[in-house]
């Protein structure tokens, strides 16, 4: 029997290509979270042909290439006396110019002749893909987020424990590697941090000052875990320009799942656009990967290894809560600070992380649900909610 992964998504995707009708499937979410492994695990159990192809090449493609891949696809459905079922997987969609409006025509057109032909589109700039789904595409398809992989994930997958999980981060690719951290290091550095912000921000998406977006991300990953505003960042930063190109920056490293900004809980859309961000990584070996500390040098480095347990909890969170109505924030007034804040229809959800044993007091806690009226209040970690425990469910779970 095959080794199967990231199980409910592969069910979820199954059940929507099985049912395909009057819907494009697309699979959105940033490189080597199993995206490729998942649709071709897909294709095998469905039974019908398939058409595989990837865009994602040195040279971009062009809308005659996707014309006689679809072609291709067509083909296969006339195999048989009768037209059968056949599925086409195009693998990094965005990287073909002008993609979203030649697949509508083509799409529009199957549709007009009852072509069996079902579609599965992937794409590791979730930015991008949106905005084509959106301007040419609108009432045709269905996302399915596809993030990170989680602690259990890990765990079922490769047997790592919470702690391996907490340095090492969500990337399978990488779990070969990492007896040899020198070698696991560079794999990150080089074949996702640096594969990513080339060709997935900067070949891609007008960036006027790639220099400034690369030096806030590697400062996003030092400071992960912190509030910092937009005019301290730029005293860390030469060059750093205004405010709105770093927050536009800070939207293409989230778009391309590498580092967020999340927002101040305020109760008021505006007033948490205004905010200071707290930088969040989505995956906590992009903080590792940078820094010198090493795994058995964790228990001499509190300070490090409490921000990364703090950041594991909200890249959980931000990645658990893709596709969903539940917005991850954070809040502080004065010194009283709350590390995340979830909110999903009226009910807010008040977090404290806490990576010590020591006695724990939440002043930040009681001071928000004073201000806001918290429906749940959460510790993790300390006298709490073992974080084992806590990653091992989703942000809805925690939300509702």
């Amino acid at each position: 029997m095959k080794q199967l992964f990231r199980r409910e998504l592969f069910k979820l995707l199954f059940r929507r290509i099985q049912e395909q009708r009057r819907f494009l499937q697309v699979l959105v979410g940033p490189r080597q979270v199993g995206k490729t492994t998942l649709a071709r695990q897909v294709a095998t159990d469905l039974g019908c042909p398939v058409h595989y192809v990837s865009a994602d090449e040195p040279t971009l493609q062009d809308r005659a290439w996707l014309g006689q891949q679809w072609d291709i696809a067509r083909s296969l459905t006339r195999q048989k006396k009768r037209a059968a079922p056949a599925l086409l997987i195009v693998d990094e969609v965005q990287k073909v110019q002008g993609w979203s409006e030649t697949i509508k025509r083509l799409w529009d057109e199957d549709s007009a002749s009852a072509m069996p032909l079902k579609v599965l589109l992937s794409g590791s700039s979730p930015l991008l893909v949106q905005q084509g789904l959106t301007e040419s595409l609108a009432g045709r398809f269905e996302i399915i987020p596809v993030s990170h992989w989680s602690f259990t994930e890990m765990r079922a997958a490769f047997g790592w424990s919470l702690e391996q999980y907490i340095f090492f981060g969500g990337y399978p690719g990488a779990s070969a590697l990492i007896q040899d951290e020198e070698r696991w290091r560079r794999y990150i550095i080089d074949s996702l941090i640096e594969t990513t912000i080339s060709r997935d921000i900067l070949l891609m998406t007008r960036v006027d000052k790639p220099a400034l977006l690369r030096r806030l991300f590697h400062l996003g990953c030092e400071y992960s875990g912190q509030i910092l505003s937009f005019q301290k960042m730029t005293g860390q930063l030469q060059d750093a320009g205004n405010t709105v190109t770093l927050a536009h920056y800070l939207d293409l490293l989230r778009g391309a799942g590498l580092l967020t900004g999340m927002s101040k809980y305020s109760g008021q859309k505006i007033r948490q656009r205004g905010s200071s961000p707290k930088l969040q990584v989505l995956n906590t070996a992009l903080m590792t990967a940078l820094s010198p500390v090493r795994f058995a040098e964790l228990v001499r480095e509190p300070d490090f290894n409490g921000r990364l347990v703090e950041s594991a909890v909200g890249a959980h969170l931000l990645n658990t809560s893709q596709g969903s109505n539940i917005e991850v924030h954070y809040w502080l007034d004065r010194n009283r600070e709350v590390d995340f804040v979830l909110t999903s229809g009226r009910n807010v959800t008040a977090i404290e992380v806490k990576s010590g044993a020591r006695r724990t007091t939440l002043p930040g806690i009681a001071a928000f649900d004073e201000a806001h009226g918290a429906t749940k209040k959460l510790l993790v970690g300390a006298q709490g909610i073992p974080l084992e425990v806590f990653l091992s469910q989703s942000a809805g779970h925690w939300a509702a």
